[in-house]
């Protein structure tokens, strides 16, 4: 079994001497860095770094760790997250009537892929509880229309709390969340049917072939007010020809967003994944 480690992602505007400096926060400390990177982003001049050290033999206590940390990120004006390997999150998965993202990550969880405990699934259709009671997952059914949107995405929310959730995961959950909602619960991953920023919004397999394009893809990507513009985590893409029919785009669609999907969860869950300026850097 391997020892717990802490995760530090870190942005600030560049300057010399920062990969020391935090480096030396570590080695100082009696560390040992088992992962490090960074990258500075040059049309921003912005520092993006991910450091990945072993608690084991570390001078200071993990409570202690964020105090003495920001101590020097301060002075920097740095963006910070800190995170333990061994503090697992509690995710969500929201879903409507297409099942193959659900599957898909469902069985990932269960082989000990997914460093997750999923404890709820939503959503707003009925026909993908079976699933849930199959994995012993509690299941809400919660459908919303028009008029009742706002007291449904309440209860959503009320239901995220109960259950501490810190992720949410939309796998081919149909509904377009409000700006309230995002607000209230950011921490958001969504997958979508096209290689984004091509063919947003609805049946982007039925605009994909009726332009006759030569490849489709699936985009996962945080959620953000602007309908599928957030920040992209995962992307891969397919070929397809004319004689691919639309049945056939669906069908080689469906295996790239369970590719896509799960790929970006678990690079979340690892904590590889530092946001800025409405794009990622990730740390693989």
């Amino acid at each position: 079994m391997k020892s717990a480690t802490a995760t530090l992602l870190i942005s600030c505007a560049d300057s010399p001497g920062l990969v020391a400096k935090f480096a030396n926060f570590i080695y100082a400390n009696g560390g040992n860095i088992i992962h490090a990177d960074q990258h500075t982003d040059f049309s921003t001049g912005l520092f993006l770094n991910r450091l990945e050290w072993q608690l084991e033999g570390f001078n200071l206590p993990r409570e202690a760790i964020a105090t003495a940390f920001g101590a020097i990120a301060k002075p920097l004006e740095a963006k910070w997250q800190l995170h333990f390997s061994d503090t697992i999150p509690r995710m969500a998965i929201w879903v409507t009537k297409q099942d193959h993202c659900l599957l898909d990550l469902l069985w990932r969880w269960q082989a000990g892929e997914l460093n997750a405990e999923i404890p709820l699934i939503i959503s707003n259709h009925t026909s993908l509880k079976a699933i849930a009671e199959r994995f012993q997952i509690d299941f809400y059914h919660v459908p919303i229309t028009k008029e009742n949107k706002v007291e449904q995405e309440e209860l959503e929310l009320e239901l995220l709390s109960k259950y501490d959730i810190k992720l949410v995961i939309l796998a081919k959950y149909m509904q377009i969340l409000s700006p309230n909602l995002i607000a209230n619960f950011p921490n958001i991953i969504n997958i979508h049917h096209s290689f984004l920023p091509a063919f947003p919004g609805a049946k982007p397999y039925h605009r994909a072939h009726a332009r006759g394009v030569k490849i489709i893809g699936a985009t996962a990507h945080y959620v953000t007010e602007v309908l599928d513009e957030g920040p992209i985590i995962e992307q891969q893409v397919v070929h397809v020809s004319h004689r691919d029919t639309i049945a056939d785009f669906i069908r080689k669609g469906k295996d790239l967003e369970r590719l896509v999907l799960s790929h970006a969860v678990r690079l979340h869950l690892e904590n590889r994944v530092l946001s800025y300026d409405n794009r990622t850097v990730v740390f693989n």
